[in-house]
């Protein structure tokens, strides 16, 4: 799979929402994108030539397969219309063909606009939802597969359907369910690795694995996940668990499992998130251990904390408490934002702003919805015709069920991360990022790293993450594995279609690209070349650690929001 692929629908879903479908902010670039053409007669008129040029080509082709002949498809690979009558059919061939050239021309129009980058950015994503919906798989009587299921079932696909349609409208919002979440319970089939919780406060607890080998390595490991998902994508289902897999390979593991939070959180900084979130669970494997060390491994946003973290520990001259860092898909340089930076200007941050402090937090159903319609192609039109067309039910499907699971995020914090990381890009700029009244310099990390980037993917670019080895001032091992943000690290041994990227050690000056055409392709998971590069980073093995008593994992901070149940749980905690 190359770079350029477009990532898989399993985990397009994935990532936070940072700003909430922004109508206004959509509106104004699509009509500075129709101001700025019309004031260049030359250039619309050229625009329209070639539309109609397209037109006419479509309209050769129509005729070349009435009388026998078969262009190629214009939409080769697109799943949409992957059913073999949508090119055999010559009507719905031209009419796909068709759609085709209005699609180009639309976004042809967006990309010739004289307009700043952010704008013309923000105009292709809403001409790609207009074209998106408007897709003649959208329209049942025309897409032969809806057609197909009715005559087979006679009718009863409809009905079911519609059956379907009426429930997501009382239950889901009035969206197309993803994923049947009807098999998977927390602590069962996913998030199910044996554990109990060892330490909690009002932001995280702390999850610490049972031991699953006569030894562990001496010096325990930490999982820092992001806090605007639950935690347990690091610990999936059992076989699919990197948490597991760590376990299995001699690490005394723990894992930080942040709360939901309410808006009695809603002043929460991430500031909270270093001093009550990581740093509390340094200090707690620490008290529970003894070790004078803990190896770190951050995804995502818990990997950009994790990094904070060195530096705030570094500055404070105890950088030597971290022995080694894993951060996987994680961003410190937002230079190159990805998908999510299409929306961080000023005007719409302030505009999330204000939404967010009526209520104090940026609400799930609000992330989970936006980001589907930035991939509504597959996000939203595909379960539309598969749910309420076809009459058929989503797949029931891990990552899935883990990705409708959503967390909501502070006002107080999600302002923060937004203006400090993509709007200023201050964390990798020498001491312009001040976290806990403590100035932050990424140089003065001298922890070893395994810095892990994923080809496809959208959320963290792999060029991106990459520029981390180039600020720390440690050594550093970049790895590149192919697929995306999620199935990147959801990348179990096994895989047939699993490969990755390796050189000893990234040199500083080097580009990403100059580091790919040398670096070393291998079959197979990087799990396994972690594991090699995380033992000799362990320590000495020695007898397990005893571990306190606690609750079972995945504990309570996991589970679906109930406030009521959560100050029951409270009062009865203070009274014991």
């Amino acid at each position: 799979m190359s770079v350029e692929e477009k990532m898989p629908p399993e985990e397009l879903k994935y990532g936070i929402d940072i700003t909430g479908l922004d109508p206004a902010s959509l509106t104004d670039a699509l009509r500075a994108v129709i101001a700025d053409v019309m004031t260049d007669p030359i250039r619309m008129s050229t625009w329209l030539t070639g539309l109609a040029l397209a037109e006419q080509n479509v309209g050769l082709n129509m005729l070349r397969r009435l009388s026998g002949e078969a262009p190629s498809s214009p939409f080769p690979g697109d799943k949409r219309f992957a059913d073999a009558e949508w090119s055999s059919n010559p009507i719905l061939a031209g009419v796909v063909e068709d759609y085709r050239a209005r699609t180009d021309a639309a976004l042809q129009l967006v990309a010739s606009a004289r307009l700043p980058e952010a704008t013309r950015n923000k105009a292709r994503f809403a001409m790609q939802l207009m074209c998106d919906a408007f897709a003649p798989s959208n329209i049942p009587w025309l897409n032969p597969g809806v057609v197909k299921e009715a005559t087979e079932t006679q009718g009863l696909s409809l009905v079911r359907g519609l059956q379907n349609f009426l429930d997501d409208v009382a239950n889901n919002g009035g969206y197309p369910r993803q994923v049947d979440r009807s098999g998977f319970e927390l602590g069962v089939n996913i998030a199910a690795t044996p554990g109990r919780v060892v330490m909690r406060n009002e932001l995280m607890e702390l999850i610490a694995y049972e031991p699953q080998t006569p030894q562990v390595h001496a010096i325990p490991l930490l999982c820092s996940p992001p806090w605007i998902n639950k935690y347990y994508i690091m610990d999936l289902a059992p076989g699919r668990s990197f948490v597991e897999w760590a376990v299995q390979h001699g690490h005394q593991t723990f894992m930080i499992s942040y709360r939901n939070p309410d808006v009695t959180q809603s002043q929460l900084t991430m500031d909270d998130y270093l001093r009550d979130g990581i740093l509390a669970a340094l200090d707690a494997v620490a008290e529970i251990t003894g070790a004078p060390q803990v190896n770190l491994a951050g995804l995502c946003l818990g990997g950009t904390m994790a990094l904070i973290a060195l530096a705030y520990l570094a500055k404070h001259g105890q950088g030597n408490r971290v022995a080694s860092a894993s951060v996987t898909n994680t961003l410190i340089d937002f230079g190159m934002p990805g998908d999510l930076g299409i929306f961080t200007d000023e005007d719409t941050i302030s505009r999330l702003e204000k939404r967010m402090n009526e209520r104090g937090y940026l609400e799930s159903a609000e992330m989970a919805r936006t980001f589907d319609w930035m991939r509504s192609s597959d996000l939203i039109w595909s379960y539309v015709v598969n749910n309420w067309f076809k009459g058929k039910q989503p797949p029931a499907f891990d990552i899935l069920a883990w990705n409708s699971d959503s967390t909501r995020m502070p006002v107080a914090m999600h302002s923060q991360y937004l203006r400090t990381c993509y709007l200023h890009n201050a964390i990798v700029k020498p001491d312009a990022f001040v976290i806990d009244d403590t100035p932050i310099d990424l140089g003065k990390i001298e922890t070893p790293l395994y810095v892990l980037g994923a080809e496809t993917d959208h959320i963290a670019p792999w060029r991106a993450t990459y520029l981390t080895t180039q600020y720390v001032g440690g050594e550093s091992k970049y790895v590149l594995t192919n697929s995306g943000h999620i199935a990147g690290i959801v990348n179990p041994p096994g895989g047939k279609k699993t490969w990755h990227y390796t050189k000893p050690h990234a040199t500083r000056g080097e580009s990403a690209d100059a580091w790919l055409e040398s670096a070393d392709r291998h079959q197979g998971s990087w799990w396994e070349d972690w594991a090699a590069w995380a033992e000799g980073r362990g320590g000495p093995l020695r007898a397990p650690y005893d571990l306190p008593a606690g609750e079972p994992a995945p504990g309570r901070y996991v589970r679906p929001f109930d406030s009521a149940q959560d100050d029951k749980a409270k009062k009865v905690e203070a009274r014991s």
